[in-house]
């Protein structure tokens, strides 16, 4: 299974939601974008969810990549930063079985391959932050009574 195919799938169809307002995204719109990828049938699940997911939370995830970026609105980031921001704030927030790390470093790859000069310096400094949070609340654990 190719995950990052699947990412790449994922991140084209927020990009496209993000910038024609779209709000309905059907599974015939992501196995259109996978196809255009070549992604395998296998991997084909992981991209919808990572988009049913993304755009199901992304009140939440909008609020924490805010929280992060400082002197930044989301209105003001590249549609394409912002977006991968999204994808990957949802697996770092959403995904406990994928390691932040591991998603930091996909984030900063869809950067350097779909955004701007800068892109991939700023999603990680602002994806930094957000996996370092997570890992303080882990680290905390369940409170005991």
């Amino acid at each position: 299974m190719s995950r990052r195919l699947a990412r790449e799938t994922a991140l084209q169809v927020l990009f496209q939601r993000d910038l024609t307002k779209e709000t309905l995204i059907t599974a015939e719109i992501v196995d259109c974008w996978a196809a255009e990828f070549v992604v395998p049938e296998a991997s084909r699940p992981f991209a919808q969810s990572l988009v049913d997911g993304t755009i199901a939370h992304q009140e939440e995830i909008d609020q924490t990549i805010a929280s992060f970026a400082q002197d930044w609105t989301l209105s003001r980031m590249a549609n394409v930063d912002r977006n991968v921001m999204r994808l990957a704030t949802y697996e770092i927030l959403f995904c406990p079985d994928i390691p932040g790390r591991v998603t930091l470093n996909e984030a900063i790859e869809l950067a350097k391959r779909f955004g701007g000069e800068e892109s991939a310096k700023f999603v990680n400094g602002i994806l930094d932050r957000v996996v370092a949070s997570v890992s303080k609340v882990e680290q905390k654990g369940p409170i005991n009574k």
